[in-house]
């Protein structure tokens, strides 16, 4: 069995916090598909260019995605191609959720 070390731990949490928020979840899905430019996964996503920035900043940092210089714009791509399957992997997965486990005060949709 592989040895888990602090940076596996650190680079989980980061996934971790990439994705509990919907907003950038959904930017991560769609650079699954293909690099793009902030402009337009703010229009694709419904959200203001601000809003999009700072999602993309908290991706960047968590090094899940880098900005590739492109003249007078940036575009956006996962920082490794690898998290594209890994992301499809996820997607795939069907959790069992029991309606109990939550009240009417659930935050976890």
């Amino acid at each position: 069995m592989e040895t888990v070390t602090l940076t596996h731990s650190a680079a989980l949490a980061r996934l971790g916090h990439a994705l509990s928020d919907e907003t950038r979840t959904r930017v991560l899905l769609a650079l699954r598909e293909a690099p793009a430019y902030p402009s337009d996964l703010a229009d694709a996503l419904g959200v203001s260019r601000q809003v999009m920035s700072n999602h993309l900043a908290c991706l960047r940092g968590c090094g899940l995605v880098e900005a590739v210089p492109d003249g007078r714009r940036t575009w956006y791509r996962l920082a490794d191609q690898r998290l594209a399957p890994a992301l499809g992997g996820l997607l795939a997965l069907v959790l069992d959720v029991d309606p109990s486990c939550c009240t009417d005060g659930c935050t976890c949709a």
